[in-house]
């Protein structure tokens, strides 16, 4: 289904669809028509023109709005109240759930006819059933408040419909499920309680079971499940719901219990194999669940539907899910001076030795009035890359630090800045989101890590402009996983993308180390192939954080001890590292500012 990029009013679309009836153009009318339902779907005076429409036509109208397969919504749904004028209300409805489901938020069914006591009469409650179904399936659980409103005319039609088919279970089952999507959660459990008395049923006692478990009432759901389960005990869905209804309660071991039922059944049903790692991960900690939930879903592509346990472990978590916002005195300085708007004028701030490159490049690109002072130069230097034959991207003039490298190019720019973004649903999903800059040359890529863009002038970018420090680990993040598509055709020993995302990592500590391993760890989440030598680098990489800390501070090294906790296949003393390093930290609480911008960026991820 497809959207109208017109912007015309209702009102001048409705004009034109006039003036094209009375010159005999029934085709172009029905367009204009069309684009007014879309706009204006419960006008009076567009479905008095749709009237007009319709009897002009001589054969009811139906025809004039053909579907195909990018058929616009407004056609779609103009012919649906076409066919209902016809007789034929239940088409119609079919065709009102589908525009519901491409917009939910859009009144396509405040109709009279939707909502008429007469048309629960007309209908077969098997087929009223089967519309409320596809309703529930065309919006989500529950439903946005800001969508409900437009779900109304379903629920008046439920509510006819139980009235005038009081002992139908099916009908009242259906009826209940979409209470509860809005909100109306003692009518659904009301609904589903007679539905069960009246024709017991597994589908009947999960209706139920849902209904208790939005009300709250979870022994009672636990019950209903149960019995559900006692009607088909072939059906495992039922059983990673009781499992789910448990471990929300706290009751996590009697969880996996349900779950290994279900699994000793059949190892590889999809909705067991995706409850019992999310639980197992809840229980332990352990990324190894999480990591062998993404080998299943590669492995199994073709899921009974589409699964959010993953990305529901991932979420908020340190590189799992997001890019750790930047720390240090340095970053805490350039924030304050945003927030107070006055570009660091009168401002500095001392440093007890040189910061990250990155860190002092997106200072002087933002608040550049700011003065950073350095009392001096410890040892190890860390403005020298860990290792001698690393990648040098910067070049130091004391403790002023300018790119070594050059400036990307424009399209790489435009490129990069339309993919950026702080948060993914898990690594895979970030590795497969950076395809985009596939065909980009190595020296952009590169060239992106020294010399960020600024953010876009979009919604996302305005938001990340409150925090210049988050914008520039969004480029470097997804430069890097840019390269993980360099070239992927070299095996992965001796690719260049290895030897560059390699280089990168045991260069100078910089925010760039961490986008380099998260890169180099995300290649271990896609290809179980190369998780030996990844692991192998994130443990030396550790432990040199770990050395080096013994004699000075490593302004990286808490990221990197999260990157290590969510490495595939680490060997237990780097683990045990990790969590010591990230146990001892000392982890300042954000500031409020901080912390609603965090919950903007990410709660824009989370939107379905």
């Amino acid at each position: 289904m497809a959207e109208d990029d017109r912007a015309l009013p209702a009102a001048e679309e409705l004009a034109l669809a006039r003036l094209a009836m009375d010159s005999g153009d029934l085709e172009h009318a029905a367009g204009h028509v069309a684009a007014a339902l879309a706009q204006a779907p419960t006008l009076p005076e567009v479905h008095e023109t749709l009237a007009r429409l319709a009897a002009a036509d001589g054969a009811g109208g139906v025809d004039l709005f053909p579907l195909h397969h990018h058929a616009f919504v407004g056609a779609v749904v103009a012919r649906a109240h076409l066919l209902a004028a016809a007789g034929r209300p239940a088409e119609g409805l079919d065709l009102l759930v589908a525009a519901t489901g491409h917009v939910p938020g859009a009144d396509w069914a405040g109709v009279p006819w939707v909502t008429a006591p007469e048309l629960a009469e007309r209908l077969e409650p098997d087929r009223t059933a089967r519309i409320l179904m596809q309703v529930c399936a065309a919006v989500p659980d529950p439903a946005p408040r800001a969508d409900r409103a437009a779900l109304a005319p379903y629920l008046a039609l439920a509510r006819n419909a139980v009235t005038v088919h009081a002992e139908h279970g099916l009908l009242l089952g259906a009826a209940s499920a979409l209470a509860r999507r809005v909100g109306e959660v003692a009518l659904a459990v009301r609904w589903a309680a007679r539905g069960v008395r009246a024709e017991p049923s597994k589908i009947g006692e999960v209706w139920l079971g849902y209904a208790y478990r939005s009300a709250g009432r979870t022994r009672e759901a636990l019950a209903a499940l149960g019995r559900a389960v006692a009607h088909d005990p072939d059906d495992l869905a039922v059983y990673a719901d009781i499992a789910g209804t448990l471990a929300d309660t706290g009751r996590l071991d009697e969880a996996l219990d349900w779950i290994d039922r279900a699994l000793a059944r059949n190892p590889t049903f999809d909705c067991a194999v995706h409850t019992a790692h999310r639980l197992r991960h809840q229980r332990d900690g352990d990324v190894a669940h999480l990591v062998a939930l993404a080998d299943f879903v590669r492995d199994h592509p073709d899921d009974s539907h589409e699964h959010g346990d993953l990305a529901e472990c991932c979420r908020s978590r340190a590189w799992l899910g997001q890019v750790t916002p930047a720390a240090g005195a340095v970053v805490d300085a350039l924030r304050q001076a945003v927030a107070d708007d006055h570009g660091g004028v009168g401002a500095a701030v001392l440093l007890e030795s040189p910061a990250p490159p990155s860190a002092l490049r997106t200072v002087a690109a933002a608040v550049p009035a700011l003065r950073v002072e350095v009392a001096g130069v410890p040892e190890p230097d860390p403005r020298e890359p860990r290792r001698a034959d690393a990648r040098r991207l910067w070049r130091w003039d004391g403790t002023t630090v300018t790119p070594a490298v050059p400036a990307p190019s424009a399209e790489a720019t435009a490129r990069l800045r339309q993919l950026a973004h702080p948060a993914w649903p898990h690594p895979p999903a970030a590795y497969d989101a950076a395809v985009g800059l596939a065909t980009l040359d190595l020296a952009d890529l590169v060239g992106l890590l020294a010399h960020p863009p600024d953010a876009p002038p979009t919604a996302l970018g305005r938001v990340l402009g409150q925090d210049p420090s988050l914008w520039v680990r969004c480029v470097q993040v997804w430069a890097c996983l840019g390269l993980l598509h360099h070239r992927t055709d070299e095996p992965w020993a001796t690719s260049t993308r290895r030897r560059v995302l390699l280089d990168l990592v045991w260069g100078v500590e910089d925010w760039i180390t961490e986008a380099a391993l998260f890169a180099m760890v995300t290649a271990a989440w896609v290809d179980p192939a190369v998780r030996p030598d990844v692991a192998r680098v994130v443990a030396e990489r550790l432990a040199d954080v770990a050395a080096v800390a013994r004699l000075r501070p490593v302004p990286v090294a808490v990221s990197l001890a999260h990157l290590a906790l969510a490495t595939p296949a680490l060997d237990a003393a780097t683990t045990a590292l990790a969590t010591s390093l990230v146990a001892r930290a000392v982890v300042p609480r954000p500031r409020s500012g901080l912390r609603r911008l965090w919950r903007r960026l990410t709660g824009r991820l989370r939107r379905p």
